[in-house]
């Protein structure tokens, strides 16, 4: 039997601790998600995420309309220019890149193809898809941003989970993710010594909030409670820590799903290191999920699913006291969100 350790860092201290990283996995995901933000989708602190996210969505409204009543607007002095225009409305909504090709997916028509159109050929050919487009409801979520632009278009049962309600979810745990709770962006691993520091400035660089018009990924860590879950052969403690990513799409880009793990380090390119019992759950957008996640799971899904599912306590009670029986109990308790959502 295993006995777990939790080793409470000095809170003076700066140096870090030596880990073993060829024990456990590697998961890039992270890294994947490091390399391919721009500054802009690149935040500091949760409250500064969660205040842009939030504030999108204040200046957004969703509806439903009939497909074959919505009017596609193009004109022969702007061969790039193609607005929609729903019943009721007198404003065109523009549609983004990414809206764009949600449509013309839901009616059938070459994305690719109908880009490379002058708008009013591709507007006749879009509109020739809504008219008779046979699931007859589409909905849509509109952002006003100096012009009104069409953010999203899904199906009518389109269960949308607003990017701001998971990260309010995860700042009950976190606060604001910088360090005033034990959750915070991670450290970086130092190769040449093997000590992994979690004590480093946030910056645009080594932060690890992301959001985009798109979606929203956090990773979060308790690197400055590293786990002793053992010896290495030279006698050492064999340390690691609590670690988690989560991620959603408003716009119905991805699912929303949270991954919770063990690891001993992050790197400088935010590759995770020495990771052991990763366990991944994803929700899929359906009917009724957002007010399901809003009264149900909202208030305890990062906390059930990562404090609870971290928590020796319940672990115990599970009657895992072991390595090997750790997974059980974080497969245990993510089955019982999923059940609950």
């Amino acid at each position: 039997m295993t006995q777990l350790n939790v080793r409470d860092a000095a809170p003076g201290e700066r140096g870090g601790y030596k880990v073993d990283v060829n024990r456990g996995e590697r998961i890039g995901r992270v890294s994947s998600e490091w390399f391919s933000r721009p500054a802009d989708e690149r935040y500091l602190s949760l409250s500064d995420l969660h205040a842009a996210v939030r504030g999108r969505a204040e200046r957004s409204r969703t509806r439903t309309a009939e497909s074959a009543v919505i009017r596609v607007d193009a004109t022969r002095d702007d061969a790039e220019r193609l607005a929609l225009i729903l019943p009721g409305e007198e404003v065109p909504l523009m549609p983004t890149h990414w809206s764009f090709g949600q449509l013309t997916t839901m009616v059938g028509a070459p994305s690719t193809y109908l880009r490379q159109l002058p708008a009013p050929l591709a507007a006749i050919n879009l509109q020739y898809g809504l008219t008779s487009h046979r699931a007859e409801l589409i909905k849509t979520l509109e952002v006003e941003d100096g012009r009104v632009e069409l953010r999203a278009v899904t199906g009518p049962d389109y269960g949308r989970i607003y990017d701001h309600e998971l990260v309010a979810a995860v700042r009950r745990i976190a606060g604001n993710g910088t360090g005033d709770t034990r959750w915070k962006v991670p450290g970086v691993l130092d190769w040449s010594t093997g000590v992994y520091n979690p004590r480093v400035d946030i910056t645009k660089n080594t932060t690890t909030l992301y959001a985009s018009d798109r979606d929203v990924f956090l990773f979060l860590v308790d690197d400055l409670n590293p786990l002793e879950a053992g010896k290495l052969p030279d006698g050492s403690p064999d340390l690691y820590f609590r670690g988690f990513y989560c991620w959603n799409s408003e716009v119905g880009a991805k699912t929303l799903g949270i991954a919770s793990f063990y690891l001993r380090a992050v790197c400088q390119n935010r590759n995770l290191w020495g990771v052991e019992d990763f366990e991944e759950i994803t929700i899929r957008h359906s009917k009724y999920a957002a007010s399901r996640f809003a009264h149900e799971a909202a208030p305890a899904p990062v906390r059930q699913l990562v404090s609870h599912a971290f928590c020796q306590r319940h672990q115990d009670r599970a009657g895992a006291h072991c390595r090997k029986d750790r997974g059980r109990a974080n497969r245990i308790l993510a089955q019982a969100w999923v059940r609950q959502v």
